[in-house]
């Protein structure tokens, strides 16, 4: 059984401070934009090998992964590369270039901000 880290929390790189994606699900109805946006994220974590890939991510030291360290979740690289780009699209990752290799990196305020969005409110 591994033990959980606790992932750095990352200022934007634009000094504007982290949007939330969405309102917690008792706190108001969400708008027919916030339900996009939400959707669009845990649709992306609906797929297992994308899943996988992101649990990688976000487990791998420091928060963040060369392609080459993850890439063995039993589908083929362009295949790998697929689901990377839409994790990155639907905003849970971002990724840098670094010579011939791409890391990836965890984007701790969206996934606070989908935390917020399940998590129940503290009883009175």
């Amino acid at each position: 059984m591994s033990n959980p880290k606790v992932l750095p929390l990352i200022e934007p790189a634009d000094g504007q401070d982290a949007v939330p994606c969405c309102p917690p699900l008792t706190e108001r109805p969400m708008t027919a934009d916030e339900a996009q946006v939400a959707a669009r994220m845990f649709k992306a974590l609906g797929d297992p090998v994308r899943l996988r890939l992101f649990s990688a991510v976000a487990s791998h030291e420091g928060g963040e992964a060369c392609v080459c360290d993850i890439s063995d979740v039993g589908v083929s690289q362009p295949t790998v590369s697929h689901h990377l780009k839409k994790l990155k699209e639907a905003g849970l990752l971002t990724s840098e270039r670094r010579g011939t290799w791409v890391y990836y990196r965890v984007e701790p305020s969206v996934l606070a901000g989908m935390g917020r969005l399940l998590t129940q409110p503290a009883a009175a």
